[in-house]
C-alpha cells in the first residue's frame, strides 16, 4: 500500500510549497515528502535510516521506509519538519493538505489517518509532483492527458513558428522517461497523433515519440553511468565481458516497465 500526502504551506514572508507522500507497498513502502521550497538553506536531516531528505533546487523531497504498518519514524519526521517551518516563520496551509493511498494487495490494512498541527489532512486520487501527474492506481492516463492537451494548446504558435518543433517536444518529454515505458498503447498512439499533427504544419518529419524516449533514455543513463555520486550509479553494473550491463531483476511488468530496467535494456542494444 502507498500513502502520498500533499501539503501545500504559506511562507509568511515568500511563498513556500510543502508537499510530503508516503507510501507503504506491501510490508514495506516507501515514504515520499516533496517541495519545501523556501528561501532558507536546508530543512535539518533525518536521523533515522528509514527516512531520507533529498533536495532539488529549493525543493526538499522526504524519502522514508515503512515496515510491518509501522509509521513512527515518518510521522517523527513530518512533525520535526512542521516544527522547523514553525521556527523558521513558515506558515503551513492546512486546507491545502491532501493525501493519496496507493494499495494493490486485496486486503489492503486500514492505515490511522495522518495529522498535522492537529489537522487530518483530506484523500485524493490524483496529485502533481514536479510536473508529473501521479494517480492512485500509479498509471499515466491523466498525466499523459495532461501533455495532449498542453501539447495541443501550443499547436497554435507552431502555426506561427513553423520552423521550430521543440515547442510541441518539449511538452510531450516532460519526464517522459519515468511515464512513458509505463504507458498504454492507446495512450502512445494518441501522443504520436500529436507529432503526427505537427508534423502536417511544419511540412517535414518529425523524430516518433518511441524514438525521442529511447534518445532521452540513454542520454539519462548515459550521464548517470558517468557520475559515481548518483543514486542509481551502483545500479548500472558491467559484465566481466565490460561490454553490457548486468539486468535488473524486475517481480512485476510495472517494475520492468520503469525507467532503471528499462535504461539498462537500451544500454544493451
Amino acid at each position: 500500500m502507498t500513502k502520498h500526502l500533499l501539503q501545500h504551506g504559506v511562507n509568511l514572508k515568500e511563498c513556500t510549497v510543502f508537499d510530503v507522500l508516503r507510501s507503504p507497498n506491501h510490508n514495506a513502502a516507501n515514504v515520499v515528502t516533496a517541495n519545501v521550497s523556501a528561501s532558507s538553506s536546508n530543512v535539518s536531516r533525518s536521523g533515522d535510516p528509514s527516512v531520507k531528505l533529498l533536495k532539488f533546487a529549493d525543493d526538499t523531497t522526504v524519502i522514508g521506509l515503512i515496515r510491518d504498518g509501522d509509521e513512527s519514524a515518518y510521522r517523527q519526521e513530518v512533525e520535526q519538519l512542521a516544527l522547523w517551518c514553525g521556527q523558521n516563520n513558515l506558515e503551513l496551509n492546512k486546507l491545502k493538505t491532501v493525501e493519496m493511498t496507493v494499495d494493490f494487495r486485496r486486503s489492503p490494512p486500514t492505515l490511522p489517518p495522518l495529522t498535522i498541527l492537529n489537522s487530518t489532512v483530506s484523500a485524493v486520487e490524483t496529485f502533481r509532483f514536479l510536473g508529473s501527474t501521479i494517480s492512485q492506481d500509479l498509471k499515466w492516463m491523466p498525466n499523459i492527458v495532461t501533455l495532449i492537451k498542453k501539447a495541443q494548446q501550443r499547436l497554435y504558435f507552431l502555426r506561427q513558428l513553423r520552423n521550430n518543433p521543440a515547442i510541441i517536444q518539449s511538452v510531450l518529454c516532460t519526464s517522459i522517461t519515468v511515464w512513458f515505458g509505463s504507458a498504454t498503447k492507446q495512450d502512445r498512439n494518441r501522443l504520436q497523433r500529436t507529432v503526427r499533427t505537427a508534423e502536417k504544419i511544419i511540412g517535414a518529419n518529425l523524430p516518433s515519440i518511441q524514438d525521442l524516449y529511447i534518445s532521452r533514455v540513454r542520454k539519462r543513463a548515459g550521464n548517470i553511468t558517468a557520475d559515481p555520486s548518483h543514486p542509481g550509479h551502483n545500479l548500472f553494473q558491467l559484465l566481466p565481458s565490460g561490454r553490457r550491463y548486468r539486468a535488473l531483476y524486475a517481480k512485476t511488468t510495472r517494475h520492468k516497465n520503469s525507467f532503471f530496467p528499462q535504461a539498462v535494456t537500451l544500454m544493451n542494444t
